[in-house]
């Protein structure tokens, strides 16, 4: 099975660039090549909400998942000028990401209730990882819960 190189960034990397911009997150990468990673993955963090920005850099592609399909121009915004500002920074190279595709994913499984916002953001990113087709709904979170609780316990994956 060949699966892309992902990079994850952390939780609070997407609002600490939001609040502070580039250079408040750049040392989140200092030693770290984010452009040697087929995709990153990028918690987004709205206040009382969970989202996940997927960046496909080998297609040039930003992924936006919202399991209320919540609408955020911003966060194409502030990833593309962050893979700009990166490039620059770490590699003395420009890019233009004019061209990438901004895709607000909106066949996507929805959240019926106020607190699994997280885990289907868990799940958004862990298809994206293998590039998988999105295959669980609603019904399938109360089993991804204990699953994840039995992974992070067991310290592997299942």
């Amino acid at each position: 099975m060949n699966l892309p190189r992902v990079y994850a960034f952390q939780t609070f990397f997407y609002s600490t660039l939001i609040q502070k911009g580039y250079g408040s997150v750049k040392r989140f990468t200092r030693r770290i090549d984010v452009f040697g990673y087929d995709i990153w993955i990028v918690p987004v963090h709205l206040t009382d909400h969970w989202c996940m920005a997927i960046v496909d850099v080998r297609n040039q592609r930003i992924e936006y998942y919202d399991s209320m399909l919540g609408q955020n121009r911003q966060v194409f915004e502030a990833l593309s000028s962050y893979i700009s500002a990166e490039m620059k920074d770490k590699k003395k190279k420009e890019i233009n990401t004019y061209g990438w595709i901004q895709d607000r994913k909106q066949n996507i499984p929805i959240q019926q209730n106020g607190s699994d916002c997280g885990m289907f953001a868990c799940k958004f990113a862990e298809y994206a990882s293998r590039r998988a087709k999105i295959d669980f709904d609603q019904i399938h979170m109360p089993y991804f819960r204990k699953r994840m609780v039995w992974e992070i316990f067991q310290q592997r994956l299942m």
